[in-house]
């Protein structure tokens, strides 16, 4: 009982400590509870960190906050309207395109598999490629009905993709315009003794930037470059793959290996087990190893470095509770433990160095 006596009037028993664990469970419960009806919210916010640091460099220019924040937002909405004019029908002619391949991939796959007996017998039964061959017919119909299922409230989904289009970008621009504001009117709200809170929000509030401008341009980085190496090579479905590929570093680690398989599948039923198909894959390889070894480390030098393990770990249980936004904020998120593991027990000692009580 000493020991939980005095871990409790160590780490606990402080105000500070308590008002931390209240804000953080209060964040916890409301994005839980109201995560998807807050989703243009995280959006917007997003949008506002990427935006933010130039906005912030025109101040030091000498530019008011107000024509810095418009001229910054207009440059970017310009932009994002430019590139969904050309990027979306390009890749639904693509999508569509690989829809009707499809059952050709799969007669092909097929084939291939009824000729493993033969060329594996010890490997390999008829029976079990016949097994293998039902199970995917299987899933391809569960998927299918999938997909036709998802027609059903296309109607929901317009009207959701509406709100978005409207509401993002207008709390994007506000969330800008008064940042200043917004968070004085938090703080005025908190109080006065949260020395423990404003060190892990300023800590996390800079992690948090530098790693949502750091990951917007990976992904346009890594899409661009997978772009012009699949273009060169001249694999099919090449913008669709890149998008993917750019995309996928939103999951670190499990994203690269993930689509790892449509690469695959698409450069092996457009030239079969070739030199071609080798060189797309060391391709793709070298690809993701300049992103993992150089890239990333350029982007996220300023944010705190995680072992790959806590990384996996914050992917799957913050993907667990809040899907894409748990996903794509794991690595802040991670961040955002780290820094009260960090700041708490610092706080702490900091208090009953000698000295301390006079201040």
């Amino acid at each position: 009982m000493n020991i939980v006596t005095e871990w409790y009037h160590r780490y606990v028993s402080d105000p500070q400590v308590v008002i931390l664990a209240v804000l953080l469970a209060a964040g916890f419960i409301i994005t839980l509870t109201l995560g998807q009806m807050l989703a243009p919210v995280l959006a917007g916010v997003v949008i506002a960190y990427l935006l933010d640091g130039v906005v912030e460099k025109f101040n030091r220019m000498g530019m008011p906050r107000l024509p810095a924040v418009v001229l910054v937002f207009l440059v970017f909405m310009t932009f994002v309207v430019f590139a969904v004019l050309w990027l979306a029908p390009r890749l639904s002619e693509q999508v569509t395109q690989l829809v009707r391949q499809l059952p050709d991939i799969i007669t092909h796959g097929q084939n291939v598999m009824l000729q493993l007996p033969e060329k594996y017998p010890n490997l390999f039964t008829e029976e079990q490629v016949k097994e293998l061959g039902a199970s995917i017919r299987a899933e391809i119909t569960e998927l299918s009905q999938r997909i036709l299922s998802l027609s059903v409230p296309a109607v929901t989904g317009l009207i959701a993709l509406l709100v978005y289009i409207i509401l993002v970008p207008v709390l994007s621009f506000f969330f800008l315009k008064d940042k200043y504001h917004i968070f004085a009117w938090f703080s005025q709200r908190l109080p006065q003794q949260r020395g423990l809170v404003d060190a892990v929000a300023s800590d996390v509030n800079v992690q948090v930037a530098n790693y949502v401008r750091g990951k917007v341009w990976e992904i346009f980085i890594v899409g661009a470059a997978a772009f012009a190496t699949f273009s060169l090579m001249g694999l099919q479905y090449a913008l669709l793959l890149s998008t993917m590929v750019g995309l996928s570093v939103i999951i670190p680690y499990i994203g690269a290996a993930v689509v790892t398989v449509p690469v695959a599948m698409i450069a092996w039923f457009q030239w079969g087990w070739s030199a071609d198909f080798g060189w797309v894959l060391f391709a793709y390889a070298v690809l993701q190893a300049l992103d993992g070894n150089l890239l990333a480390p350029l982007l996220f030098s300023e944010v705190v470095n995680l072992h790959p393990v806590a990384i996996i770990v914050a992917i799957l249980v913050f993907g667990g509770i809040w899907g894409f936004w748990g996903v794509f904020f794991a690595i802040p998120l991670a961040t955002l433990v780290q820094a009260v593991m960090t700041a708490w027990p610092r706080m702490n000692r900091s208090d009953e160095e000698p000295g301390a009580s006079a201040v």
